[in-house]
């Protein structure tokens, strides 16, 4: 016989339970197992407390447990016997704050199946509203203020419920009971279009202006979830064009957004891991394999074979790219800023800083309180990897193998994120950007101030780059000293490490040979490091090979130009600069003996170990970039050439712990001189990569007995090189950590200094 008599318990609840139709879950199983009391949320999660007999109880917290709304993420339950109390229903309680506690927040979601099916729908009173949401969808992270996430903590706090949308609120039944964003177009957010800073219509005949000013090829702004987007006709070659001189984005690839899956499919490839990233509920930009017959113009991704598509995912997107005779299938979808500046957030300041850029704007009245970016992934392997963490990751919390101490880590320079700790969460931050000018270190304050308030968090240990000179180390030695916080300088590719490792949740130290290729990272010795094999854990390394130094001739202009890097490399192997050369021919007489005079007196020429740079130059020396025009540009175009077919490979030299590279530059130009194609050097290139990374693997999987190895650092983006090692570790019984979490790029570098400076504090975690 089921025990009838009346029992109690006290439940707390941690993990991403608010905002995402946890308490209407809760409230129903209470219902459905006829149990009493109530449901409240805190600033540190969520408490229940229940009565009823002891079965319906067991029920309760076994569905509590298995069977979670979509959005919800439990990390924590706690349970405890408390006194019955005389309880005759259970209710919903008002949220209760406590300034000391913190709940992670979900991130922003891509509109839901019911959502989508009611904005299209007629007979729904909410039919073509462009802000339509629910618990399972909407704006999250970028509208909140502060926890706990109610509507009065959100930039909806100024559009009071009409009385249908507060019946809704209200209802625990009801899909939106608690949606802090519910409105509809009686009481909700509503469109403006703008020419020449003036609204010239509203709302569904705002729509129709900005649909208009596409179709004729015209550029628009529009204003999204977490900042504004230019957005042309991406099948309209002038278009792209233009935008791009406005932009002064002379050559990076523009992200696009479709209305659905059958219009991507006519320009490229999508498996069934792909065609699942691309219709999650983050919305991530997918870098797709272009059809060989795509239609579209070359200038939205020049030199490449990829295409970088998104579904929409807010109603506004939906509803603007809605199918019609005559309009764009797809549109040029990409972020709104001059080249290298933060994204424009908020109103005034896009209205001026994007005007010269836009031919009008299509936006709206719901303020955004932080600007985030949209993310970029692909599949690897039959796995989504991420390129760009942001919209729709975070700030999901990434949940740690140990608890940590209170920690702010402030990032690397390029592709900057920070991460804050507590407890057994990383709050790694959205994409920030490049911290190379006032506007995004002014964006990247912020954004620390705004994630160091809504997680309750003060920091007790600061960890930052060695490199002085980074704008991110400044920041954080300022404020170590105004402060008085401890501080723990990280070198770049022992954070890198650290971080591979933490993705993988890895709880000890147990070390493994690290394999750390990016094209910057400030070194010991000080000297520029990139191409490095390090062999440790969290709390040290060694550094147990590297590439043979190279110089890089006016620095930072060496990185911008490729030419030079091969120039400089030909000339410390012994090799003539022929003149049919490309980088060779790149250059005038005066400049070449400008560039040689600077190799051999050895001012402003830093040497570096960068496996990044080495790639820059191959790339050059074989005629496909001399200059670059963004970040990678040369590595990724090299890589887009590799002929899979090609079984041979160039050979690096092991020379003590020096990697030597004079041997692959000897068999490059031999190739060269024999017209081998530049598909097939690509390829051997790669190889002899892939080949050099199982080659020190096994040596110091001989000497120590360590069997696997961490991959991390930009150059590990190079989908080709990865898959190429990766087997060939494999097939050697060498086990293979890789980035899931966060990407293998320099934004997993504070995940990475956070760790480090975690296990500086205390060595026992």
């Amino acid at each position: 016989m089921p025990d009838k008599r009346i029992s109690a318990l006290g439940i707390h609840v941690r993990g991403i339970v608010q905002g995402v139709g946890f308490r209407p879950f809760v409230y129903q199983l209470a219902v459905k197992n006829n149990l009493t009391g109530w449901v409240c949320n805190t600033s540190d999660g969520v408490d229940i407390e229940i009565n009823g007999d002891s079965t319906s109880l067991e029920l309760f917290l076994n569905d509590l447990t298995s069977s979670p709304p979509p959005l919800a993420r439990i990390d924590e339950i706690k349970s405890h016997s408390t006194h019955p109390n005389a309880y005759t229903q259970f209710t919903i309680l008002e949220s209760r704050s406590d300034p000391s506690n913190f709940i992670p927040i979900s991130p922003d979601i891509s509109i839901c199946p019911d959502c989508l099916r009611e904005l299209f729908d007629p007979a729904n009173h909410r039919y073509r509203y462009p802000f339509i949401n629910c618990t399972n969808c909407g704006p999250r992270f970028t509208i909140i203020k502060n926890i706990p996430y109610d509507r009065p903590f959100t930039t909806m706090a100024e559009f009071p419920m009409c009385p249908d949308c507060r019946a809704e609120y209200d209802n625990p039944l009801d899909r939106r009971f608690h949606a802090q964003p519910v409105a509809c177009k009686t009481c909700g957010p509503s469109l403006s279009f703008l020419e020449n800073k003036k609204i010239t219509s509203s709302h569904e005949e705002a729509l129709a202006a900005a649909r208009s000013t596409l179709r004729v090829g015209k550029v628009l702004a529009v204003k999204g979830l977490g900042g504004y987007h230019l957005a042309c006709d991406a099948s309209n070659t002038d278009a792209v064009r233009e935008l791009r001189r406005r932009k002064r984005r002379v050559e990076k690839p523009f992200a696009l957004m479709a209305f659905d899956l059958d219009v991507i499919r006519r320009y490229c490839h999508i498996s069934d891991q792909e065609q699942e990233l691309l219709k999650s509920r983050q919305r991530p930009i997918v870098l797709l394999q272009r059809l060989p017959d795509c239609p579209l113009p070359e200038d939205l991704a020049p030199g490449q074979k990829t295409l970088g598509f998104m579904l929409p995912y807010t109603p506004l997107h939906y509803l603007l790219l809605e199918p019609e005779a005559g309009f764009p299938d797809a549109l040029v979808m990409t972020s709104g800023n001059l080249s290298e500046e933060p994204i424009a957030y908020q109103d005034t300041d896009a209205m001026e800083r994007l005007s010269p850029l836009a031919d009008a704007f299509l936006t709206h009245n719901r303020d955004i309180h932080i600007r985030v970016d949209d993310s970029v992934a692909r599949v690897v392997h039959k796995s989504p990897v991420l390129i760009r963490r942001s919209r729709g990751y975070a700030p999901d919390p990434l949940p740690l193998p140990f608890s940590f101490p209170q920690i702010f880590a402030a990032g690397a320079e390029l592709k900057n994120h920070f991460t804050l700790t507590r407890d057994s969460y990383a709050f790694h931050s959205h994409f920030i950007g490049d911290l190379e000018n006032y506007e995004t270190l002014k964006s990247y304050e912020q954004a620390v101030d705004h994630f160091e308030n809504l997680f309750r968090i003060q920091p007790e240990m600061l960890a930052c780059d060695l490199h002085p000179d980074y704008l991110s180390t400044r920041y954080t030695l300022s404020r170590s000293r105004e402060q008085n916080i401890p501080v723990v300088q990280v070198q770049h590719h022992h954070a890198h490490l650290a971080a591979c490792l933490l993705d993988n949740s890895r709880a000890t130290d147990e070390p493994v040979i690290g394999l750390i290729f990016d094209g910057t990272g400030y070194g010991t010795d000080g000297t520029i490091w990139g191409g490095e094999v390090l062999a440790g854990g969290y709390t040290g390394y060694q550094r147990r090979f590297h590439l043979a130094e190279f110089r890089l001739p006016g620095g930072d202009k060496a990185v911008r130009t490729p030419a030079r890097i091969a120039l400089a490399i030909l000339q410390s192997h012994g090799f003539d600069w022929q003149k049919d050369l490309s980088p060779v021919r790149y250059f005038s007489e005066n400049e070449l003996e400008v560039i040689r005079s600077q190799i051999l007196s050895r001012i402003n020429t830093p040497l570096t170990t960068s496996m990044g740079r080495l790639f820059d130059a191959v790339s050059s020396l074989i005629g496909i970039r001399q200059q670059i025009t963004y970040e990678g540009q040369a590595a990724i175009e090299l890589e887009a050439l590799v002929d899979p077919s090609e079984k041979e490979s160039y050979t690096f030299d092991l020379d003590g712990t020096i990697i030597n590279h004079q041997k692959v530059f000897a068999q490059i130009l031999s190739d060269l001189e024999g017209n081998l194609s530049t598909s097939r050097i690509s390829a051997r290139f790669h190889n002899a990569v892939a080949h050099l990374c199982l080659d020190v693997c096994l040596s110091i999987k001989e000497e120590t007995g360590i069997k696997t190895a961490a991959l991390s650092g930009g150059v590990w983006q190079n989908t080709c090189l990865y898959n190429k090692t990766a087997e060939l570790l494999r097939q050697h019984d060498i086990a293979v950590l890789t980035h899931h979490k966060v990407p293998a790029n320099d934004a997993c570098i504070s995940l990475g200094q956070a760790v480090i400076a975690a296990r500086f504090v205390s060595k026992e975690v």
